[in-house]
């Protein structure tokens, strides 16, 4: 099986040491994202509902330069939150994003994420 790096201008880029998403075969690995804006590179201003959208946004920008459609390839989501307080309202704006098929999913509370954001999310989609 091949194994591809997956780059877009679409979602942010990063200096560190991994790819944006990584496809091998039919399965498309999506590194975790925050709600970092790919145009200026800085974080979105906001509540968290909207931090989700953009990350959401992000997530959907890998799928698409892989090939797929975009969320609705989502199979697997890993949404990591620094504060569970935020979970409902994560939920309103994640659950809005997913037409009554959302992917399976887990959310875990972390101490800190990578620029002090509240919100990130990974994801593994299937593009056969």
């Amino acid at each position: 099986m091949s194994k591809e790096r997956i780059i877009t201008d679409d979602a942010p880029r990063t200096d560190n040491p991994y790819a944006q998403g990584v496809r091998a075969g039919d399965t498309l690995y999506v590194s975790g994202y925050g709600p970092v804006d790919p145009d200026s590179g800085a974080e979105v201003e906001g509540d968290v509902e909207t931090q989700t959208e953009r990350v959401l946004d992000n997530l959907a920008a890998v799928v698409r330069e892989a090939g797929g459609e975009g969320l609705a390839d989502l199979v697997k989501v890993t949404v990591y939150l620094t504060d569970l307080d935020d979970y409902e309202r994560v939920n309103e704006a994640y659950g809005a994003r997913f037409d009554g098929d959302p992917p399976a999913r887990v959310c875990v509370e972390v101490s800190r994420l990578p620029g002090d954001v509240r919100v990130e999310m990974d994801a593994v989609a299937y593009l056969g």
